[in-house]
C-alpha cells in the first residue's frame, strides 16, 4: 500500500483507551513518517495526548453531545482522509470510520448476525473484537497488522519543558538527588480502591526508609473526609500534589520516580509505559485485557495472564485473593460507588514486600 497523505484514528472512549492507542498511532507513524495524522477522542480525554508528537490534530467531541455537534464533527471529517481506523466496535464509530475515508479499518463483534452484517459493508477490512482475553494494545495492533505494517508496541507518552520546570519548583525536594515514591491512592471509581488503613502503612514504611512520598490524582478527591484522615496519620515526606498537576506533568514526574504504586487507573498506565517499578494493585479488572503495558514488552503475547499476582518486566501486578476474582464486575455490591472485597482485604504487608523486591 502506498504511504497515505493523512489517516483518521478514532479512540472515542475512556483516557485509558487512548492512551493504550498510542501504539497504534506509533505504529502507524513509523510506517508513514510524511502521514499526518488526526486523532478523534471525547472531550476531556485529550489531555493524555496534548502533547504526542505523532499527532498532528485532535480532533474533540462530546460524549453525549447533541444532533447538531454530531454534524458539525460529520462536515469536518467527512472524505478528509486516505485510510481511518476505528479502534472501537460501536456503530457511531465504525460509521465515523466510512464516512471520514473511502478505506477503512476496524474491529467488528464476531456476530453474524443483521445487527452487526451492514459494518462489513462499510469498513474495508476488519478484525475480530476479543474483550476477555486479548490486551488492547495488542487489540488495537491488529488494525496494523490487517495492513501489514511493522508493529510499534510501547505505549507513548510526552511533555514540555514547561511541565518539567512546573513539576520541579512546586516539590520541597530536589528530584535528582533525593528519592521518591508516587502514590495514586484514588481511581475514579470506589471499587477499584485499596484501603486507606494499608496506603498508611504504606506510607509509614516508605518514610522509614527515607523516601519522599508525591500522591498525585484528581481534585474533587481532596474533599473527601477519607484524604484527611490519611494525611493526618502520613509521616512529613508526604507531598500532596493531588488536583496540582496535568497529565503532562504527572507523565514527567513518574519518569523521575523511583517507584510507583496505585491502582487500577490510567496513571497506573503511564508509571508503567515510564520503565519505573510500577505496583499494580488489581481486584475485579480483567490484567489480561487492562494490565498496564510493561516497557520495553515488544512482544505480540498478552503480559499477563488472569489470576494471580505476576511480575512482567517493570511492572509487579498484585491481585486481591478470592475465586471469583476477576469477576469482571463493579465491585462486590455491583455498582460502581461499591467496594470490592478483594482490594479492600489486601494486606499492606503483601505490597511492602513487593516493593521491597521492586526497589531492589
Amino acid at each position: 500500500m502506498n504511504a497515505p497523505k493523512r489517516v483518521f484514528v478514532i479512540v472515542t472512549r475512556r483516557i485509558g483507551d487512548v492512551l493504550l492507542a498510542t501504539p497504534l498511532i506509533r505504529t502507524i507513524r513509523e510506517a508513514w513518517p510524511k502521514t499526518s495524522i488526526d486523532v478523534l477522542v471525547y472531550k476531556n480525554t485529550e489531555g493524555i495526548i496534548v502533547n504526542n508528537p505523532d499527532i498532528e490534530k485532535i480532533i474533540t467531541v462530546e460524549e453525549d453531545g447533541t444532533i447538531w455537534s454530531h454534524v458539525k464533527l460529520i462536515l469536518k471529517i467527512f472524505r478528509r482522509y486516505d485510510i481511518s481506523f476505528s479502534t472501537l466496535t460501536g456503530d457511531r464509530q465504525v460509521f465515523y470510520s466510512w464516512l471520514a475515508s473511502k478505506y477503512s479499518v476496524g474491529l467488528l463483534v464476531p456476530d453474524s448476525g443483521i445487527n452487526h452484517f451492514w459494518k462489513r459493508c462499510l469498513l474495508s477490512k476488519w478484525a475480530f473484537f476479543d474483550n476477555f482475553n486479548t490486551h488492547t494494545v495488542l487489540m488495537n495492533l491488529m488494525l496494523a497488522e490487517l495492513l501489514t505494517l511493522n508493529l510499534h508496541y510501547d505505549v507513548i507518552l510526552s511533555w514540555q519543558k514547561s511541565d518539567e520546570y512546573h513539576v520541579a519548583v512546586m516539590l520541597p525536594f530536589d528530584m535528582i538527588s533525593e528519592p521518591f515514591a508516587v502514590i495514586h491512592m484514588y481511581p475514579k471509581h470506589p471499587y477499584k480502591e485499596w484501603s486507606k488503613e494499608g496506603w498508611i502503612k504504606l506510607a509509614q514504611w516508605l518514610d522509614e526508609k527515607g523516601i519522599n512520598i508525591v500522591f498525585t490524582g484528581n481534585d474533587e478527591v481532596n474533599d473527601s473526609n477519607d484524604i484527611c484522615h490519611i494525611f493526618n496519620s502520613l509521616p512529613s515526606r508526604s507531598v500532596n500534589m493531588i488536583g496540582k498537576l496535568s497529565l503532562s506533568e504527572v507523565g514527567f514526574l513518574l519518569s523521575r520516580a523511583a517507584i510507583y504504586i496505585g491502582p487500577d487507573t490510567v496513571i497506573t498506565h503511564m508509571a508503567a509505559a515510564q520503565g519505573i517499578p510500577t505496583i499494580a494493585l488489581y481486584g475485579p479488572t480483567n490484567p489480561v485485557k487492562w494490565g498496564p503495558w510493561p516497557k520495553n514488552y515488544h512482544v505480540s503475547r498478552n503480559p499477563f495472564v488472569r489470576q494471580g499476582s505476576q511480575n512482567v518486566k517493570n511492572v509487579f501486578l498484585i491481585q486481591g485473593e478470592g475465586q471469583c476474582v476477576p469477576c469482571h464486575e463493579e465491585g462486590c455490591g455491583r455498582s460502581i460507588e461499591s467496594l470490592s472485597d478483594c482490594l479492600q482485604n489486601l494486606p499492606a504487608e503483601k505490597i511492602i514486600t513487593t516493593v521491597k523486591q521492586a526497589l531492589e
